[in-house]
This record gives C-alpha cells, sequence and structure tokens, in this order.
C-alpha cells in the first residue's frame, strides 16, 4: 500500500435535518488530533434498510444530547489524507451512553434511509398512458431522496395509468416486479437497476497495488430479490483496505492469482478503528448476469420509433356514451372507430393518423402503440 494509505482520517457530522448540528474528527488534516471512534457497517443490494454500528468516545454533553433529538441523520466519511469517500449516511436509531473505563463510550445505531422508508405514505392516480420511469421519479420525490438508474434500463409503459395508496417501499416494489428491476437504498440515494446487474458501466481496479489483502474465497450466494429469477449465483468474496468509494452495484475488475474479470458488488462491510487495527473492507463480487431480454412493451417501443407509414392502435382512451374516444393533440377528444390506423404524419411528439391518406386526429404519438 502507499504511504498515504496509513493516515487514517474520518470526519463524522450529526444532527437532525435543517437544525444544529455537530462536526468532529480530523477535519482540517490527517495529522489533525481526533475523538476515538470505530465503525461497523453492512450495505448490500436488498430492498432492506443498511445498517451500521459507530462507536465514539468521549463526546461532549452538548453533542450527546443533540444525538437523542429524533430522526438525528449521521454522516461519515473515512479514507487516508486527502482522499476521503463518504461511507455512511442514515439516521440515528439508537444511542447509548455507557462508562468505559474512565472514558465514556457512546453506541450509535444507524439506519440507511429508515425516515424515507417509514414515514413516506404514497398517493398517487395517473391517467391514461403512463411510463414507469416517471413513477419512480415521483415516489423518489416524496421520500425526499435522490434517485440513480442503470444507464441501460428500460421501463413498461402503462397503457391504462397507474393508481397507488401504501409505503413508498410498497410502491417500489410493485414497480420493481412490474418492470423486472431490483432497487435498494445507498447512503440516502434511491439505486434502480436490473437485477445481477452493475449501476454503471465504469468500475474500479481491485488487485495488490490498490488495496486488495490476501486471496479471493469462492463463494455461491442465493439470490433475496424477487425480480431475479436466478437462485444461485457465484463469485468471490474479497478483503481489501478501506476504499469509501466502492459501493453496492459498482462495477469491479479483480486481479489476482486466483480470480479476475469484472464482477458486481453485491455486498460490502466497513470496520475500523482510528485508534487501533486496520481500515478493511470485507466485500462479495458476484458474476454479472447477462443482459435482460426485453419485449417491446418492457422496453418502450410502443411510443418511440413510431413513424409515417405504421401502423398504430390509440392506447389512451375513455369510455363516453358507449363510445371508444381518444385524445386529440391540442385537446379535445375523437371517436376510435377503427382498432388500427396509419400514421400519415410523424414529427417531434406528435402524429397524424386516419385511414389511407383520411385524416382522423391528430394525437401524442405518447398515446399510440405500434401494431
Amino acid at each position: 500500500m502507499p504511504d498515504k494509505n496509513f493516515m487514517r482520517r474520518y470526519t463524522l457530522k450529526c444532527g437532525p435535518m435543517g437544525q444544529e448540528g455537530f462536526e468532529i474528527g480530523n477535519i482540517s488534516s490527517a495529522a489533525e488530533d481526533a475523538l476515538h471512534i470505530s465503525f461497523s457497517i453492512e450495505k448490500s443490494d436488498s430492498e432492506t434498510a443498511n445498517t451500521a454500528k459507530v462507536q465514539i468516545w468521549n463526546l461532549s454533553d452538548r453533542n450527546l444530547k443533540i444525538l437523542e433529538t429524533r430522526d438525528c441523520i449521521v454522516e461519515l466519511n473515512a479514507g487516508y489524507g486527502n482522499h476521503m469517500a463518504l461511507i455512511l449516511v442514515g439516521e440515528v436509531t439508537s444511542a447509548v451512553t455507557t462508562s468505559d473505563h474512565a472514558d465514556r463510550m457512546t453506541e450509535l445505531e444507524v439506519v440507511d434511509g429508515r425516515v424515507a422508508l417509514r414515514d413516506t405514505v404514497i398517493r398517487v392516480s395517473l391517467n391514461g398512458t403512463v411510463n414507469c420511469k416517471d413513477v419512480y421519479s415521483y415516489i423518489a420525490s416524496q421520500m425526499g431522496i435522490p434517485i440513480v438508474s442503470a444507464g441501460d434500463l428500460s421501463y413498461t409503459v402503462l397503457p391504462n395509468g397507474f393508481s397507488f395508496v401504501g409505503t413508498a417501499r410498497n410502491g417500489l416494489q410493485k414497480l420493481a416486479r412490474c418492470c423486472g428491476h431490483s432497487w435498494s437504498i445507498q447512503n440516502q440515494i434511491l439505486q434502480v437497476t436490473w437485477p445481477g446487474r452493475p449501476i454503471g458501466v465504469q468500475g474500479y481496479l481491485l488487485n495488490n497495488d490498490s488495496g486488495l489483502i490476501d486471496v479471493p474465497k469462492r463463494i455461491t450466494v442465493s439470490s433475496t430479490s424477487s425480480s431475479d429469477d436466478r437462485n444461485e449465483r457465484n463469485g468471490w468474496e474479497v478483503e481489501y483496505f478501506l476504499n469509501g468509494a466502492i459501493g453496492v452495484n459498482d462495477l469491479v475488475m479483480l486481479e489476482s492469482s486466483k480470480a479476475s474479470g469484472y464482477f458486481r458488488v453485491h455486498k460490502v462491510t466497513m470496520d475500523g478503528d482510528n485508534y487501533e487495527g486496520d481500515w478493511i473492507c470485507t466485500a462479495q463480487l458476484l458474476e454479472i448476469r447477462a443482459e435482460p431480454s426485453l419485449d417491446a412493451k418492457a422496453a418502450g417501443k410502443s411510443s418511440g420509433n413510431i413513424r409515417s407509414g405504421d401502423k398504430v392502435k390509440v392506447i389512451r382512451t375513455i369510455e363516453q356514451s358507449g363510445k371508444t374516444k381518444g385524445y386529440q393533440y391540442s385537446g379535445g377528444t375523437f371517436v376510435c372507430w377503427h382498432e388500427v390506423y396509419d400514421v400519415i404524419q410523424a414529427k417531434g411528439d406528435r402524429a397524424v393518423i386516419g385511414i389511407g391518406s383520411t385524416v382522423t386526429a391528430a394525437v401524442k404519438i405518447a398515446d399510440l402503440e405500434k401494431v
């Protein structure tokens, strides 16, 4: 390991959202004195919230009082020298202070996304054609957290609207089943990806020069995702010096005498103590699933590739006076006398449909499905 990796450094911020908090640690540099701290963090690609335990010695009475505030947030950065990364964000669920010989030790239990999953109740009713991507964004906004999606994701288009009342967790589960996706919360960010596939295409090199310790161990992991149709996946368990930049669902290039290749981070634990021992990550790296096979509906093909000359049907309709009616582009409705129409003209998000060269109506392309 380079010398800089032995200059261990951390900063810990605590406080309720929008209120006064505190910050401790090596705030200015690794050489700065800091309170004794230890941490053990567990993260996985499961829909279950990630958890952590953080122990801090000799906090002031003022800071202890802040930790007792309801839904106090903890943000922990750790690394070496000027190379630090965010390794934990979450709400404090328990803060217990006890005597440790002549010192006073406070143990925190922290849950990532606890408030967002516990307190958010979704009430949504969307009419007409609905893209599930928009529903994901709506739920994330209601939870008050950002969303990051894999670049190769496709989304189911629902022709007859979407409605849901319930917790955000159940809403996300419903969407994921509909689209065949997998989701989890990582550092207060909603991640959505394909089951068994990484969130991005850029990865991290993990070898002896970049912190890999010991020899990788072969593992087989049973799937816990309701969207994953493979019961078991193979991979490697590896240990490396703390690198908080490597997170769940990230892509890793593993180089060792026993194993090499590209893998996805399924699970990672981070353990450290700034007074003793090494700062270590233990990760489960699993083989990457093949790209999912998509049908036209899931890929959103119904509304994205419509051109002049195509045959289409109107999928956003209402029933009035015993007649099926579609929505015109500029407002109002028209009677759908036919099940299939010709696309006479298509430009931007607007299409003119009819029979042959006889115009029926101008409509939004999103309201059509190619047949």
